[in-house]
């Protein structure tokens, strides 16, 4: 957005403001890929979606990919 508004006028100055984490969209396909990859998502999902991720996501070693060591 910042390179195409610069694009259209140089003179125009993005600024991008982050809202508090409790105002801000999360995709499902990002909290997919997190527990996919290791990380922790129990601050982004109710523990039921957590639990199903683990289900959905379980290895063959009996452990999901998303579960902490």
């Amino acid at each position: 957005m910042a390179l195409m508004n610069r694009r259209l006028d140089p003179r125009i100055e993005t600024v991008f403001m982050m809202p508090a984490e409790s105002y801000s969209y999360v995709s499902s396909r990002l909290v997919k890929e997190v527990f996919q990859l290791g990380g922790r998502v129990s601050d982004l999902v109710p523990p039921v979606v957590e639990r199903r991720l683990r289900e959905k996501y379980r290895t063959r070693g009996g452990r999901a990919t998303g579960e902490a060591v």
